[in-house]
């Protein structure tokens, strides 16, 4: 039997080249001839290169084993070879041969330039994030389930879809003595492992960005022609039409790419994907998309004010230098609301959730669960669930599922014998002595009480604006949504000239992916009069 036998391409993620795509590939990158034990690419490190195995064969290594091998034909990497992050495994070759170096820059190029070769490395780029998420492969997190900020880095990881795996120190014996062994103190925790040697103690979010490889907020020395605060779906499609019209453009997030909707496990109604595509998967291809076009990306870039100077806007962030453009766009969206029950902020990342997604799967794996909602992202995430979990119990507050939901996530929900409607049902309590055990409900016709046995709740019942960082010369409506559209202005601009507000932040938005992408495309159109406007008059 073959010690190296080749892996199979079960899921699409590892596609063979044919000669003819390796000859269009080949004026790109540099032949380099291989012997075994030649490390390709190094977990934790930088990737630097595209590697077509042209000749023998080279092992994906993951905690010290060969997860795949890869012959004549097959590429090396994945996802993070196109934004710019560190490696999560490494590659290695097994069998003498050759392969075909591509440097990323010009891979980069490749992409945007040759569809039919670029759609197929991006697509099984896509699909091995996807395999590495579920594996637990990349970093280590290693910290108690009581712990603020092991939750904090557990969100962090999972909403930018970073590959890791969580080790409980309240369940993990041997964790907790490798701790001890370290000399780190409890203060010092949770800690996060790099590349098998490296350890971050409790770091920040920006820390752990940089070290991974996610994009600093790029400070040029003069101004962008665009700022665009808030990368949703409508921020990460103005930064796209914005980039590809030629304006200099940054986008930047306090968290992840990808915004309320980058928690959705599938969108099942966004045009041009009859299957579905999750909420992560849609902003990494908007990333890369955004970045073909020139965009600069800055991640984790929380804005905390928004001054007018000099004819130009400033825009402050927290822990970074402020970025100034002629022009801003509003699209920090807005955060989810929080159930008014006692003791909430104990069980939140340890039973209570606000996203459901293979990461939050991975602690109620065939266990019973309950979602509370009436909406879009509450269906999306019980027939979710439903695939992953024992039983779903969905609690609605309203007397009808069709009055916020769309019919077909009514229709599914209904014919889904794992899932249960409670209709006219609030929450009550929470109850467990540090992790959720049970969920407290109430109908509120009847008075009644029941106890839910559960380990995780997830939330889904509504946001609000995330505008507090505004200037306070922008007008705002009774709940704190931006108004747009005034008498004297251009549709979506606010009552600054030239800040356009777009996506969920702007007052009687549509909560949709789909027209918060309208927005953000028909945003750049006015930008770009503005600037027409603004010319006429000097």
């Amino acid at each position: 039997m073959d010690a190296f036998a080749e892996t199979p391409d079960h899921h699409g993620a590892f596609p063979r080249l044919s000669d003819e795509q390796i000859a269009r590939l080949a004026p790109h990158g540099v032949r380099r001839s291989t012997r075994p034990g030649d490390v390709l690419l190094r977990e934790g490190e930088d990737c630097p290169d595209l590697f077509v195995v042209l000749a023998g064969k080279a092992a994906v290594i993951q905690d010290e084993r060969v997860v795949r091998v890869h012959g004549p034909g097959r590429f090396l990497g994945e996802l993070g070879l196109l934004v710019g992050q560190k490696a999560f495994t490494t590659s290695v070759v097994c069998e003498a041969g050759e392969v075909l170096a591509v440097p990323t820059r010009r891979l980069l190029q490749i992409v945007a330039h040759d569809p039919e070769l670029g759609d197929l490395i991006l697509r099984a780029f896509l699909i091995r994030r996807s395999l590495l998420i579920g594996s637990g492969a990349g970093l280590r997190i290693i910290g108690s389930r009581y712990s603020p900020d092991t939750r904090r880095l557990r969100e962090f990881t999972a909403r930018n879809r970073l590959p890791h795996r969580w080790i409980d120190l309240e369940e993990d014996e041997e964790a907790e003595a490798l701790v001890r062994n370290l000399g780190i103190a409890p203060d010092e925790t949770p800690v996060v492992i790099l590349g098998g040697t490296q350890v971050l103690r409790n770091p920040g979010n920006a820390e752990l960005a940089r070290e991974v490889g996610l994009p600093a907020p790029s400070v040029p020395e003069d101004v962008f022609d665009l700022v665009v605060v808030g990368a949703g779906p409508a921020g990460l499609a103005a930064a796209v039409y914005g980039a590809s019209e030629g304006l200099r453009t940054v986008v930047l997030d306090a968290v992840a790419a990808g915004g309320q909707a980058g928690t959705s496990s599938c969108i099942e109604n966004y045009l041009g994907f009859p299957t579905g595509i999750s909420g992560g998967e849609l902003a990494e291809r908007a990333v890369i998309q955004a970045k073909k076009f020139g965009a600069h990306l800055g991640v984790p870039a929380e804005a905390t004010s928004l001054k007018r100077r000099d004819g130009h806007y400033t825009v402050g962030l927290r822990d970074e230098p402020p970025v100034e453009g002629r022009t801003i766009v509003i699209a920090t969206g807005a955060r989810y609301r929080k159930l008014d029950v006692p003791r909430l902020e104990d069980f939140e990342g340890n039973g209570v959730y606000y996203a459901a997604t293979l990461a939050e799967v991975a602690f109620c794996q065939g266990e019973p669960v309950v979602v509370v909602g009436g909406g879009n992202s509450a269906g999306q995430a019980t027939i979710f669930l439903a695939g992953h979990a024992g039983s779903v119990r969905l609690l609605v507050r309203a007397d009808d599922l069709a009055r916020d939901m769309s019919r077909y996530l009514v229709d599914r929900i209904e014919n889904d014998p794992k899932v249960e409607v409670m209709l006219r049902t609030e929450v009550r309590e929470l109850a467990g002595p540090h992790a959720l055990e049970a969920v407290v409900a109430e109908d509120t016709r009847t008075g009644e009480r029941l106890r839910i046995d559960t380990r995780a709740m997830f939330v889904f019942i509504g946001a609000d604006p995330c505008t507090t960082w505004l200037a306070p010369e922008i007008v705002l409506d009774d709940r704190g949504f931006v108004l747009t559209g005034f008498d004297d202005g251009l549709p979506l601009e606010t009552s600054m000239p030239g800040v356009f507000a777009v996506g969920d932040v702007r007052s009687q938005s549509i909560k949709r992916v789909a027209s918060a992408v309208g927005e953000g495309a028909m945003a750049i159109r006015l930008v770009h009069e503005h600037f027409t406007r603004r010319q006429a008059s000097q």
